[in-house]
């Protein structure tokens, strides 16, 4: 059972979602939250799998409750899926690297929400190429001065450097085994050893630190 807290300032919302995943088997939602300093007293008190993290809310806004959470030890087995609208994209970039698994347009498609809990769950990063590759790329545009924290990738071999960049490219494992002639259980292996020689906790930071130690430039494809 995947174990969700649900944090948003709106009643109907939290609502809607609470009754979409309540229809599913492998769904439930432990708890819910009005601000970011609900959410995270909730994430401490019921250890969720999944936080669904809206980021404009009255008080603590949800970018700060998603880096108290993603940096507290003892919740180091919980996922968090920014929630947002076009409007809010100058966030994400700063939700993503705050520690959040990804997100979510609000008004997606019920089986999109559905979807992006199981991934997130499961140690994947909700990256879609064509979505959030672009927004970390424009955001990453952004950022001042030089880029940072280069040296963390002399801890890479040579081919796990071309798996990051794969990564942050937003290819998933197989697609990374196609494009660089390896099966798909090596590219896994690759990516898990690329997170745990750079303490990634998942691939969403594994792009940020691509594009922030300068291994990818923004508009690069690949």
């Amino acid at each position: 059972m995947i174990r969700v807290l649900l944090a948003d300032d709106q009643v109907l919302v939290r609502s809607g979602f609470r009754a979409l995943l309540g229809s599913q088997p492998d769904l439930e939602v432990v708890a819910e939250a009005a601000d970011g300093a609900e959410a995270v007293a909730a994430a401490r008190d019921h250890a969720p799998d999944v936080v669904l993290m809206d980021i404009r809310m009255p008080g603590t806004d949800g970018l700060t409750a998603t880096r108290t959470i993603t940096t507290d030890p003892g919740l180091d087995g919980t996922r968090v899926i920014v929630l947002t609208t076009f409007t809010d994209d100058s966030y994400v970039f700063e939700a993503i690297r705050g520690g959040a698994s990804g997100f979510l347009v609000k008004d997606a498609e019920p089986a999109d929400l559905i979807h992006a809990i199981r991934v997130v769950h499961g140690g994947e990063a909700l990256l879609a190429p064509t979505v959030t590759r672009t927004l970390i790329a424009e955001f990453a545009a952004r950022s001042r001065g030089a880029p940072a924290g280069s040296a963390r990738l002399d801890v890479l071999t040579e081919r796990e450097r071309e798996v990051l960049a794969e990564v942050a490219a937003g290819l998933s494992n197989d697609e990374i085994a196609a494009r660089l002639h390896m099966s798909p259980t090596t590219a896994k292996t690759h990516v898990s050893r690329t997170m745990t020689k750079l303490g990634a906790r998942d691939r969403a930071q594994l792009v940020v630190l691509a594009y922030e130690s300068g291994l990818v430039r923004p508009g690069w494809t690949g």
